[in-house]
């Protein structure tokens, strides 16, 4: 079997309902589907068996554990020679395991990511956090654009890898935020390659409430530091640059008050740049309008969540340990 695609899922049956029913169309069909359910209340096995008849589709239940042990937990289960990774709140274009395929025929790899798009379904608010996460004027384009501030780390919501040398790296570790950019980093510090597929994409739904975006990409931002302390290298300018809007952003509308409002002017241009190029993006004023206030919750959420847990970091080798003070 080539493909062994592994979704862990958690009181989300909808989503899985509309993923599986993306994976019917597949063009590509050599491919075998394993829901992991991560102790859910609102089970999906229900959704899996309606599926039964259409994929190859295992499903289990399990205690809850987070993401990544219950990847790992699907891995184990596996007979695919690769694994594709993909979150529940995706759907999946039809020709996309034709192009992974495609992709590694013409080159292979031991493992692959592709970006994610907002389908013409999403609601605007979906759209707008989409944009907000994929914008080169938000993430540098590390998400994976064609112009990025940093190379290419394979997402959970998309990611695919060799399951030897899943098995080699021991999957992914018990983090319950950034547990992708860990194996993407022991993939590469492994030795082994690693490519951007930019044709293979999938639309990922994301949040449907501002509220929730902000606490995601702030256990992001905390999840960047933890990161940071464990591998040095990987740490580059572009995961500053939320905590550097952020401060930035609260320096200049101090300046204004207490100054004059013309210190208000660099926040009004990003204003109108981030605006008119969603408005180009997505064809919509909705969109575009809903675009500003995704942006600062994703800059404010992530850079926030960066700075605090700094903050703590620093605390924390501060302290005298119980020997110091013995």
């Amino acid at each position: 079997m080539r493909f062994s695609i592994i979704i862990p899922v958690y009181n989300r049956p909808q989503e899985i309902d509309e993923l599986l029913e993306s994976l019917c169309h597949q063009t590509f069909r050599d491919f075998e589907v394993i829901v992991v359910e991560d102790g859910s209340t609102e089970k999906c096995d229900v959704i899996c068996e309606k599926y039964a008849k259409k994929l190859n589709v295992l499903y289990y239940f399990k205690p809850n554990s987070g993401p990544g042990p219950s990847r790992n937990y699907g891995a184990e289960r596996s007979q695919g020679e690769y694994l594709i990774i993909l979150d529940s709140d995706v759907i999946v274009p039809e020709n996309y395991l034709e192009i992974v395929k495609e992709e590694l025929d013409k080159a292979p790899c031991d493992a692959f990511g592709g970006p994610d798009r907002a389908h013409d379904s999403f609601t605007p608010i979906q759209k707008a956090i989409n944009y907000a996460m994929t914008s080169f004027f938000t993430t540098g384009g590390i998400r994976g654009g064609k112009r990025k501030m940093d190379k290419f780390y394979p997402r959970s919501f998309n990611l695919g890898v060799k399951k030897s040398v899943y098995e080699a790296l021991g999957g992914f570790v018990p983090m319950r935020y950034g547990e992708d950019i860990d194996l993407s980093t022991r993939i590469f510090k492994g030795g082994y390659s690693c490519r951007l597929f930019p044709k293979a994409f999938v639309y990922h739904k994301r949040r449907v409430k501002f509220s929730s975006f902000f606490r995601q990409v702030k256990h992001s931002g905390e999840a960047r530091v933890v990161l940071k302390n464990k591998y040095p290298e990987t740490f580059k300018i572009v995961h500053l640059l939320p905590a550097t809007f952020v401060v930035g952003n609260l320096v200049l509308v101090l300046l204004s008050i207490l100054h004059h409002w013309l210190w208000l002017l660099p926040i009004l241009l990003y204003v109108v740049l981030v605006f008119f190029d969603s408005f180009f993006k997505n064809k919509s004023l909705k969109v575009a309008l809903l675009s500003i206030p995704a942006v600062y919750c994703q800059l404010f959420g992530y850079g926030i969540g960066f700075l605090s847990s700094a903050y703590r970091d620093i605390l924390s080798k501060k302290r005298p340990s119980q020997t110091e003070n013995s």
